[in-house]
């Protein structure tokens, strides 16, 4: 592109749904300041983690690969593996002023701090991975909290009073206001702000757990038939065990998730006026997702694990430049987080590697013309994702995922299960139709093109090849 690099304000929070955009598609959740973002962009409806686990995930959008590619694959790995280079890096190296407030995760952190990657492209490292205090030093938001003159072990004992300006949420975005307001040279920038919100636990300030009616939200997805169905895959990974929505109190922590989904919204408020008042609005990209979703009880689950639910692998993706991009469209294509690193790369000008599989969004976010497809299928992967060797409640399960614009298809390698639901039929998904005889050759079609793509995934030279 002939037109300057443009800025980059790049949001991510853990572990949010899809569901969860009031102005998108609930009416529940009150987030005026993200449904403005859409209102000024491209809304991606259909966007796809490619592992519903922190690490994989976040090492395959940063890289634009498949987790299984770049051998990041589950948490609690020791370092980063160094197979690709992360994006950020590579923006950095082209020019970029880069930095970061809140989670990496590209290693794992319990009971240390994070080991950077060998050259992330972050000048500036605000490191948070969460807001709990596990870290005798290097953990920036318990130094800052001592700054302010409390001690974070002690808040963290009544954490829903803890005031929202020193909540970790507050404080990512803070740092990212002190960035956007620097003095940067008159390079282009990259900020990444990585809040650990709305992940659990489910533990908001206590002002914003008042906004919501627990009472009067819709809950999550469950029949009882989903106890039999999650009884039969008992041998796979998953953080909680099955049980009905009363017996954990769903609508409670729906409503608790939501509000911590209404603070992070104040929040980009903030970031927004504050790119208002430096006059960079309209030369900064601001995206907002999230690295993979939450069950919040569908289907008597919790928190995540190995699953594939639209909850928990479906997540949501806006991407906004007012002026030279398209403004208040809603994309229905498929799409994955791995096409965002190709995409930053032809904004920015730069050349995109031939190993990135991901592929750039530019068509869908710059030209009214452009057919509404993008990806004949969506694919997600859980490979001992929840490391068994950190986890001895985990045997280490290996599972993918094939999702095309009708069916899902999930394979749990090794254990002689799967499953396959007609989304058109059942959005829900609690039709198992694996064992269906009307069904086996509409299973073996998307076998087949889901072994191509793992396949072909792996000769990084080769374009994919789909079989449908």
């Amino acid at each position: 592109m002939n037109a300057k690099p443009p800025n980059i304000l790049w949001i991510c929070t853990d572990q949010q749904r899809y569901d969860t955009i009031g102005g998108l598609n609930n009416p529940q959740v009150q987030t005026p300041n993200i449904d403005k973002l859409a209102a000024s962009g491209v809304a991606f409806e259909r966007a796809f983690c490619q592992s519903p686990i922190c690490t994989p995930s976040r090492g395959s959008f940063l890289t634009g690969m498949y987790p299984s590619t770049i051998h990041g694959c589950f948490n609690g790995n020791d370092r980063w593996d160094e197979a690709a280079p992360l994006v950020t890096a590579l923006l950095a190296d082209a020019g970029y002023d880069c930095a970061l407030s809140g989670k990496l995760h590209l290693a794992g952190t319990h009971g240390r701090i994070e080991p950077r990657p060998r050259h992330d492209g972050y000048r500036v490292f605000h490191w948070s991975h969460d807001p709990e205090d596990q870290w005798a030093s290097g953990h920036a938001y318990a130094d800052w909290i001592a700054e302010q003159g409390h001690d974070l072990g002690e808040l963290r004992k009544r954490p829903r009073e803890i005031p929202p300006e020193l909540h970790q949420t507050t404080w990512c975005s803070d740092r990212a206001i002190d960035f956007i307001e620097a003095d940067h040279g008159g390079k282009p920038w990259l900020m990444s702000v990585n809040i650990f919100d709305p992940h659990e636990p489910f533990d908001p300030p206590q002002p914003y757990l008042h906004r919501l009616d627990a009472a009067a939200l819709t809950g999550p997805l469950f029949r009882e038939s989903d106890l039999e169905a999650q009884a039969k895959l008992s041998a796979i990974d998953f953080q909680t065990p099955p049980r009905r929505p009363e017996e954990f109190n769903a609508k409670w922590i729906q409503a608790a998730y939501y509000a911590m989904i209404e603070l992070i919204d104040d929040n980009v408020g903030r970031m927004l006026d504050a790119l208002e008042r430096t006059n960079q609005r309209d030369n900064t990209l601001v995206i907002f997702m999230s690295d993979h979703g939450e069950m919040l009880g569908d289907h008597g689950l919790l928190q995540k694990g190995c699953r594939f639910y639209e909850g928990l692998v479906r997540v949501p993706l806006i991407m906004s430049l007012p002026g030279r991009l398209l403004e208040g469209l809603r994309r229905r294509a498929l799409v994955e987080l791995m096409d965002i690193a190709p995409t930053l790369l032809e904004l920015a000008g730069e050349p995109v590697p031939t190993a990135m599989q991901g592929r750039s969004l530019l068509p869908l976010l710059d030209s009214p013309q452009a057919e509404d497809q993008h990806r004949n299928f969506a694919r997600c992967e859980y490979y001992n994702a929840i490391n068994a060797e950190y986890n001895e409640r985990f045997s280490g399960t290996y599972a993918t995922m094939l999702r095309d614009e009708r069916y899902k298809l999930v394979v749990y390698h090794g254990h002689g299960l799967g499953e396959l639901f007609d989304l058109d039929g059942d959005p829900g998904e609690f039709i198992n139709l694996w064992d269906d005889a009307a069904m086996q050759e509409t299973k073996m079609r998307l076998m087949q093109a889901s072994f191509d793509a793992l396949a072909f995934a792996t000769d990084l030279g080769t374009e994919p090849v789909t079989v449908f």
